[in-house]
This record gives structure tokens, C-alpha cells and sequence, in this order.
């Protein structure tokens, strides 16, 4: 689904159950009467002013109460939620991410429905620039190729976000073009369904991305991201090819950096041809030649464990890819299971070694530590992007250590 920063901030938190109330006013029943006067007195002159009628607004919310089950809340009168760090997949050995009976799996239902809609994938990828296996690896990804249930009322959701979570900035720009695909009539209220975060049907488009990049490809006159695989996957090409596509040329390539090269040379910052890539030892894993028409054009090193996993040249369109998502794992993923299907590839060559632990917590207490020393990490977010793993293997190199490239615990104790 589209979400960037926005799966960053739903990572941040769990869900905590809410306290006593502190207060009589502070009670479900109060907290609802609040939202119905924020519908009228707040939300509806906006909706008005982005064109939506007081018809569509009111039938949208006709009977719609808050949805309580949903993580992130902080209802108006409620103690905020406590943060609580996390150990996810990408904080600990990124191999958890790749969970091969799910990837083999994916890929055999994925290769039967490129056979089954081949016709209509070539006509999307003449048009948008963008392979079909990459098309269907996202479509498999994001709903199971449209098989997965998506049961909750995006309204509902996205509306019960805007008023009382933890980001409603972010929910109220897209309650807002919830609204205008009402009022442009592509779909009743009640159709419009998405998930637990908002993204709605197969490609699991935010309101505003639906807006942006949804299309109608089969001719029938509107466009249905619930129901047509046409209109789905055409939706997902265009919104690829719309974040910059570069037609022709691949996602990347696992790859070796050898003994005497460092990892911190990783970032779409630092691209250059891959022929120089290649001069300076990188090769690919597989010992094939990297494509003449690649070695002339822009790549970039990519180390998303360090030196403690598989190394990669990868291409602008890798970064496109994580338009999609802002995670180098998602990117991976995707990259990996349209080679499956595409070349009937397997898993990285290379394994994930297992790093150990670290909670979010630890890695932002890292990234301060660089920082104070003059390191750009992109900010002590606790997510260990290139940047960061880039300054630590500057930091490594620079205090006479050979560069790993990615944080662990024996190093949080070091830089300090």
C-alpha cells in the first residue's frame, strides 16, 4: 500500500488499552458527541470547500461512529498512548523479511496468473513502461492478487484517524479525498472499502493516490480497484510509471563488493555508471556480465544488512519501487519475487546472517551518538536507512575498524 512515512509513524506505537477516564467528559459516549460536532463545525467546511456537496458529506457519515479497535488513537479526554519501541523484521536480522514458503508460494500463483492475464499485462506494460512481473509482484504483495479480504470501511477508518490519532494531519488530507471520490460517484460509501490503515482494494491506494493514479482500464466507464483486475493492475503501472519508471532497464542485481571496498559507498546520492562499479571489483553474484545497456546507465550499492547479509548494484527503478513503500526490504521483496516469475529465480545467494536484536529505542540512541560526531543518518528516527548505515561504516573506517555497515549492539556500546 502507499504509505511511507505513514507505516513509519503506525511502527512507532502499539496499540495500548485505554485507561479509567480522567474526567466524566472523557468517555466514549462524549468522545463520539465531540466527533459528530468536529463532522459539522471542522470537517464539513473544508469537504466544502474541495467540492464535495453537503449530500455526499452527510450520507458518507450516515451512522459512521469511531472505530476504538484501531491502533494509534489518542481520543480527546483519554491518557496518550504510551510509546513502546518495537523489534520488528527490519530492526533485527532483515532475513525475517523473507520468509521463502511465502516468496515460493507467491511466485507459483503469480507465474499462473501472468500465463492467465498475459494479454491484458502486455497491454498495461506497453503503456505504462513497467514489466508485468513487477506489476504482479505488487499486486501479490499489497492483497494476495486481489484474494485477500479487505473488510473495513475506509471512511470509517481514515474519518476515526482524522479526528482523534496520533497523526491527524495525515488523516484528514485523505477523509478529504475520501470524500471527492464520493463525489465524483466512482463508488458508493459503503463500497469503499480498505484496510485497518485506510488503503483501499487491490492495490491498496490511499484516497489520495486513488485520486492521483487510479485508472479506468477496461472501458467500462469508472474505475473499480475492488473488483476489476484490469482496472487494478493497470492502477498499480501507472502509479510506478507516474514516480518515474525508467523503461527498459531492470530493478538491480545481488551482487559481490569485494575485500578493500567499503560498504559506506551505498546511496542514490552516490550513483555513478555501473561500468565504474564494475572497474572498482563489483560484480554481479551470479558472475554474469551486467547487461551492456546497465553498465552505461546511473546504479547505486545497496547493503541493506551490512556486510552481514547480500550486497546489491541496484537502479533508479529500485527507488521507484519504494515509492510504493519506503522500505529497501519491501523493494527487495518485490525485486525478488518478479525475478521468480519472470526468470524463475530463488532466494538472495547470499544469506542474512542473524545480527541479533535491537529495538528502535537503541538504533535512535545510535544514530544520536553519529550525529553529535557530525554524521548525517537522516535524522535519530531509529530507522536504519543508507544514511545511517552508510555513517557508520564511516565512523568504522575512520576509528581504524573495518566497515560492517549496520547497526548491532556491541557497536551502540562503541560509539558513543
Amino acid at each position: 500500500m502507499i504509505r511511507a512515512l505513514f507505516l513509519t509513524v503506525i511502527l512507532a506505537f502499539s496499540v495500548t488499552a485505554f485507561a479509567v477516564p480522567t474526567s466524566h467528559a472523557a468517555t466514549k459516549a462524549g468522545v463520539e458527541t465531540q466527533f459528530r460536532q468536529w463532522l459539522e463545525a471542522d470537517l464539513w467546511p473544508d469537504a466544502k470547500r474541495a467540492g464535495v456537496s453537503k449530500q455526499v458529506f452527510d450520507s458518507a457519515f450516515a451512522g459512521v461512529t469511531l472505530d476504538w479497535d484501531l491502533p494509534d488513537l489518542a481520543p480527546p479526554g483519554f491518557p496518550k498512548p504510551k510509546a513502546r519501541a518495537q523489534s520488528q523484521a527490519e530492526f533485527r536480522s532483515p532475513g525475517a523479511y523473507f520468509s521463502e514458503k511465502r516468496l515460493q508460494g507467491l511466485a507459483a500463483s503469480g507465474r499462473s496468473l501472468m500465463n492467465q492475464h498475459a494479454g491484458l499485462l502486455r497491454r498495461i506494460e506497453e503503456r505504462y513502461g513497467v514489466p508485468a512481473a513487477i506489476i504482479v509482484a505488487v499486486w501479490g504483495r499489497e492483497s494476495g492478487f486481489g484474494r485477500a479480504k479487505i473488510p473495513h470501511s475506509a471512511v470509517r477508518v481514515i474519518v476515526t484517524k482524522a479526528f482523534m490519532s496520533t497523526r491527524p494531519e495525515l488523516f484528514r488530507r485523505e477523509i478529504l479525498a475520501a470524500l471527492q471520490i464520493l463525489q465524483r460517484g466512482d463508488v458508493p460509501a459503503p463500497a469503499l472499502k480498505g484496510s485497518w490503515a485506510g488503503a483501499m482494494g487491490q492495490p491498496q491506494f490511499l484516497p489520495s493516490s486513488y485520486l492521483d493514479h487510479a485508472v479506468d482500464f477496461d472501458g467500462d466507464g469508472k474505475i473499480d480497484i475492488w473488483n476489476s483486475t484490469a482496472d487494478s493492475l493497470a492502477s498499480i503501472g501507472n502509479y510506478l510509471a507516474k514516480s518515474g519508471w525508467v523503461r527498459g532497464r531492470d530493478w538491480g542485481f545481488e551482487a559481490v563488493i569485494p575485500e578493500g571496498v567499503t560498504c559506506a559507498l551505498e546511496g542514490p546520492d552516490r550513483a555513478r555508471p555501473i561500468a565504474a562499479l564494475t572497474e572498482m571489483g563489483i560484480i554481479r553474484i551470479s558472475g554474469r556480465p551486467f547487461p551492456e545497456h546497465e553498465r552505461r546507465a546511473p546504479g547505486m550499492v545497496l547493503v541493506p544488512a551490512g556486510i552481514y547479509g547480500p550486497e546489491f548494484v541496484v537502479t533508479p527503478n529500485f527507488y521507484v519501487i519504494k515509492e510504493y513503500n519506503n522500505s529497501d526490504l519491501y523493494a527487495l521483496f518485490i525485486g525478488n519475487l518478479a525475478d521468480r516469475m519472470a526468470y524463475g529465480g530463488g532466494a538472495f545467494v547470499t544469506r542474512w546472517q542473524d545480527t541479533g536484536a535491537m529495538l528502535r529505542s537503541d538504533i535512535a540512541r545510535l544514530q544520536s551518538s553519529l550525529e553529535r560526531q557530525g554524521y548525517d543518518v537522516g535524522g535519530a528516527d531509529g530507522l536504519p536507512g543508507y544514511k545511517t548505515r552508510r555513517s557508520i561504516g564511516e565512523w568504522q573506517s575512520k576509528n581504524g575498524q573495518k566497515p560492517t555497515c549496520f547497526p548491532t549492539a556491541a557497536l551502540l556500546k562503541t560509539i558513543r
